[in-house]
This record gives structure tokens, C-alpha cells and sequence, in this order.
């Protein structure tokens, strides 16, 4: 991609918002077309697992984590043409909950497209989202990229309609993080299907950017951050220059790279996940180019949430990462190493050891 601006007049423009306090969301910058002169920003939110107490009661916490994000991306210069909205909205899928999340989303200025997430899906098998919010899955262009949002956490139907007395039940089971009754999540056929008519009307040279809730590769069945046909969803995509999914479930720092596919996951405005190299209990399948996050306390409530700037340049991505309660950090394509790299943490020397249990 051919830069129409400077990065660091970008960077100076943010300047205001960043220098004061990392945000709970991340800036993705999108530059492409070096004739048509177009660039883009847009912002994305993710799993703030707005929890009902009682009532009108709401867990306080992860209220104030969604609205600093809002505020913030309201805030924002340049102002993003639009905010992703990574999944997860809710805790146990209540209309209470969504609703809440919602109204509290509502204040942002800017127009907003949606991810759905097993949070929100399996108390009513996506209902009322589509009935309120958004559809389960759809695509889009602006100024020459092709977005796609895919609904990646469906299960098998015997799994999803008869294997529980209750749809409360089936959301407690699936909402669980370390769950033997849990299912992996799919895409499943009849999407992938749509998935490969929407591509075909494509030129393989069009930048495609693809938003899904859990990661479409599999870096983790124990605990879900798994998604089960992400190889068939693959090579439908791999046929394609540049393609990049963001994704939200894991609460993490993640890159991974598979063919011409770019992976990111974006952090929660709620509370951070550990890695599942830090679980004892079972062995990790964290694949080799993902880059690991330095993160001292898994636990610290606002350890690994922030927000990112994803730049778009070359086909190479450059990531730079702002964190509450840790060292800002840059991750890049190292030519000679052939892969992604951590510009401060790539070192093992310098990286602080996660914790080995939990």
C-alpha cells in the first residue's frame, strides 16, 4: 500500500488523545491508492462483557472500560470513519445487558458495524441482536477495501439445541473460559458458502479486511480460542494478495501470520486473559509466530487492555500497541527473520516471564 501521508503527521494528530492515557480500544489505519490519494481510519472496540447485577445495577467496572473507549474515539483527530465493534457486549446475553451496552455505545459520533460473540449469541441463538443491533454476518466496501464480518462462533446443532434444559444453561456452559461441556466454534458450510459467492465478485489484487469474534486459526481448544473449520475459512482467503483478520475472544495481544493472511487480536476493554502457555493443566497449541505479550500479572485488572494503530503499508503490517499498566510496544514484519517480530519483547532476555499457574 502507498502512503498518501505522513505517519508521523498521524501520529502527532493522535498525540492529544494517546499522550494522556493508553485507550481501551484500538485505531486501525487503512492508506490505499496512491492515484486515488484515498486513506481511512477506523476505530475498534471489543469485548466489554457489559455484567447485569441486579436491576439497573451493572458491574461498574466494565461499564467505565466501554465508555472511556466511546469518549475516547469521539474524541479522536482524524476522526475514524466508522468503529468495529468486536463482540462480546454482553456477559450472559440478556436484553438487559444489551441494552445497557448499547445506550452506552449510542454516544459514539461515528457510524458502527457489528461483530456478534458467543457472549451475546447463546442465550437466544443471536434473536435479539439481529433483531436490535445487527445481522450475524455481512460485508461491505469503503474507499476500495472489502470488509467482511463473519459470525465465527456457531457450534454443531446437536450441541446448540438438544443437549440442554435450558437456554440458560447452554449460555452459562458456553460462557465459561476452562470448560470441558464447551464446543469448538465454527463458521460452518452454509456461511462459508456465502463467504466464497462474496469473494468471487472480487479481484484478487482488492485489499480484503475481515473482522471475526474468535481467531480463524487455532491456537487453543482448551479454552475456545479455536475455530474449528478456520483452515477451510483460510483457503478461501489465501487466494487473495492482502488480507488481514481482526479479531476480539481472547483478550490478548496476538499476531500470527499464515500465507498472505495477517492475524490480530485486539484487546478487551474489560479484563485480560492469561496465555495458555502460562496453563498448566494441558499443552498449549499457541502457534510459533504468534507473538507473546510481556505481561508480568495476567491477573492485574487492567494489564493487556489498551488499544492498537494497525498501519497498512507495502502489504507489511505495523502494529503499535499502547497498554494501561504496560510498556508500549511495536510489532513488525522482521525482513530478515522472515516473520513478525516485537521491536522491544522479541528478545527473550528482556521479556518478563509470564506467571506458570493460575
Amino acid at each position: 500500500m502507498s502512503r498518501t501521508f505522513s505517519r508521523r503527521t498521524f501520529l502527532h494528530q493522535l498525540g492529544a488523545a494517546a499522550a494522556v492515557s493508553a485507550l481501551p480500544l484500538s485505531l486501525v489505519e487503512i492508506v490505499w491508492g496512491q492515484e486515488k490519494g484515498e486513506s481511512f481510519t477506523f476505530a475498534y472496540i471489543s469485548d466489554p462483557h457489559i455484567t447485569q447485577i441486579k436491576g439497573a445495577s451493572f458491574v461498574e467496572n466494565f461499564d467505565k472500560g466501554l465508555q472511556k473507549a466511546v469518549t475516547e474515539a469521539n474524541f479522536m483527530f482524524p476522526q475514524p470513519d466508522f468503529v468495529v465493534f468486536g463482540g462480546d457486549l454482553a456477559q450472559l446475553g440478556k436484553r438487559e445487558e444489551l441494552d445497557h451496552g448499547m445506550e452506552i455505545l449510542s454516544k459514539l459520533s461515528v457510524p458502527v458495524h457489528y461483530v456478534i460473540g458467543e457472549h451475546d449469541y447463546y442465550l437466544d441463538l443471536g434473536k435479539y441482536w439481529e433483531e436490535k443491533i445487527s445481522k450475524l454476518y455481512y460485508s461491505f466496501d469503503h474507499k476500495g477495501i472489502h470488509f467482511v464480518v463473519l459470525n465465527s462462533i456457531l457450534t454443531d446443532d446437536d450441541w446448540t439445541n438438544k443437549r440442554w434444559a435450558s437456554a440458560e444453561e447452554r449460555m452459562g456452559n458456553m460462557a465459561r473460559l476452562d470448560n470441558p461441556n464447551g464446543s469448538p466454534f465454527m463458521v460452518k458450510e452454509a456461511q462459508r458458502a456465502w463467504l466464497k459467492a462474496d469473494l468471487e465478485k472480487l479481484d484478487k489484487k482488492t485489499p480484503v479486511v475481515v473482522m471475526s469474534h474468535s481467531p480463524l486459526y487455532k491456537i487453543y481448544k482448551g479454552w475456545n480460542f479455536w475455530t474449528d473449520d478456520a483452515e477451510e475459512v483460510q483457503a478461501l482467503l489465501q487466494p487473495f494478495d492482502q488480507v488481514t483478520v481482526l479479531h476480539g475472544h481472547v483478550h490478548q495481544v496476538l499476531y500470527n501470520q499464515i500465507g498472505t493472511i495477517s492475524f490480530h487480536a485486539m484487546m478487551s476493554t474489560a479484563w485480560p486473559w492469561p496465555y495458555p502457555t502460562t496453563y498448566a493443566q494441558a499443552k498449549p497449541m499457541v502457534p510459533k509466530m504468534t507473538v507473546p505479550m510481556n505481561r508480568a500479572d495476567p491477573f492485574h485488572e487492567r494489564d493487556a487492555t489498551g488499544w492498537s494503530m494497525i498501519d497498512l503499508e507495502s502489504g507489511d503490517v505495523i502494529n503499535k500497541v499502547e497498554l494501561w499498566e504496560n510498556t508500549p510496544r511495536t510489532i513488525s514484519k522482521d525482513k530478515k527473520l522472515g516473520h513478525p517480530a516485537d521491536s522491544t519483547y522479541q528478545d527473550p532476555a528482556k521479556r518478563i516471564p509470564p506467571q506458570q499457574h493460575y
